[in-house]
């Protein structure tokens, strides 16, 4: 029988990757969380040694983690909003971004492996010089990261729920990590959530399970800075009514016996919970929107398993090796940094192999000077360009970050 490895986890929420991860061999020494409601969830179900309430980059508390140098997995799923679709993708200006500072610790605590996942909005073009610079990034630390949007749906998960994972290892491990497969059974809402639905007697669960016989959108948990619990967006609550589901807020109650709907019921907790890929019976601490935005801002634990089940076998060095090659996501941001100094537009534009024109040019520069200081000179009717530091707070104690989130604090979750 193999061993059960330790893991730290930042940003833990509910426990969605903890519960998931737990099933893949992976025990919890220390557990980050901000939201006093997620905290109290996490301590209920002893997701975790000890833990930790409060912002994880405040020194005082990350100082905890240092006495676990050498832990096998640091893992966490950082804030979203500075990169999602629906924002303004403010990525590394934006004071609740954590991807960066958490890159860092690899240095400090020196983890056997790494796992970090956010939004799809992070795989986006938008962000390539970002992806960039943490794949080099733990490059130079000694570590293999592979970028890999992952389908809920295709661990068992009843909805579209992409997410953008990063996986890094050391590199006597990497070579024996591979992506989890679809596991090929596709679970629906109907199917998931018939029983829970007719629980309190109503006699239109099982018709309603048949027209809810699909996969549902991605769930939205929000944030505090937004109202009270609902499914989501307009184009989301358009296709939850398909399904004969009412998206504009979540029930307290399953339906009761002789209720009449149009379009259909609204979702408990415990529903949402489900299509979350939750097991029946899990605790959230809170009231009625504390639980919902806790449930639907979770990592599906299915998909944390079966990345932690990869991340388990590499680290016991279990089945066929794979050679690792570097993967590229921005060929301008590794120009730029490559050279240290200015460089010239027709010198990138070579570099890209014809895939670049000069307005292409100028539009990667202006993805990466979102994220990256980039100085821009003409000289003699020739744009020089020059790569300068880099946006995201890390950890430095003069970074408007500190400043920003301490005003926001009580609005941030």
């Amino acid at each position: 029988m193999t061993e059960r490895l330790k893991a730290i986890e930042i940003c833990a929420g509910a426990g969605g990757q903890a519960l998931g991860l737990h099933e893949a061999k992976f025990d919890h020494t220390l557990a980050f969380e901000l939201d006093a409601n997620a905290c109290e969830t996490l301590k209920k179900r002893q997701i975790a040694d000890d833990v930790v309430p409060g912002d994880v980059a405040d020194p005082d508390n990350w100082k905890l983690a240092k006495n676990y140098k050498g832990i096998d997995l640091l893992a966490g799923g950082v804030p979203c909003p500075p990169f999602t679709i629906a924002g303004k993708q403010l990525g590394a200006d934006d004071e609740r971004d954590l991807f960066a500072w958490t890159v860092e610790q690899v240095a400090v605590i020196k983890p056997r492996a790494l796992l970090l996942e956010n939004v799809r909005g992070l795989s986006m073009p938008r962000f390539a010089g970002y992806r960039q610079h943490v794949l080099d990034r733990l490059s130079s630390m000694g570590y293999f990261a592979e970028w890999r949007l992952l389908q809920a749906s295709d661990f068992g998960v009843p909805q579209l729920r992409p997410r953008f994972v990063l996986v890094a290892l050391k590199a006597k491990y990497a070579e024996y990590f591979h992506w989890p497969e679809p596991q090929g059974k596709v679970s629906t809402v109907g199917k998931t959530l018939k029983t829970l639905m007719g629980s309190a007697g109503w006699e239109g669960a099982a018709a309603w399970a048949k027209q809810a016989d699909k996969i549902a959108p991605t769930i939205v948990g929000g944030s505090k800075k937004h109202g009270g619990a609902d499914l989501g967006p307009t184009r989301a609550k358009e296709a939850w009514k398909l399904l004969g589901v009412d998206a504009m807020g979540v029930a307290n109650e399953p339906p009761q016996s002789g209720d009449k709907f149009d379009p259909g019921p609204k979702l408990t907790c415990e529903m949402v919970a489900r299509i979350q890929g939750f097991p029946p019976g899990t605790y959230f601490s809170g009231k009625k929107t504390a639980q919902y935005r806790q449930i639907g801002n979770a990592f599906p634990p299915p998909v944390a398993k079966a990345v932690g089940d990869s991340i388990y076998q590499a680290l016991n060095k279990l089945g066929n090796r794979v050679p690792r090659g570097e993967t590229e996501h921005d060929p301008v941001y590794r120009a730029l940094k490559k050279a240290g100094d200015f460089v010239k537009a027709e010198t990138l534009i070579k570099t890209s192999d014809g895939q670049l024109d000069v307005p292409d040019l100028e539009r990667r520069i202006s993805l990466l000077q979102r994220d990256f200081d980039v100085d821009v000179v003409t000289s003699n009717g020739t744009t020089l360009y020059r790569l300068g530091d880099f946006k995201a707070f890390t950890g430095q104690q003069d970074h408007s970050r500190h400043e920003v989130f301490l005003k926001n604090r009580a609005r941030i979750s």
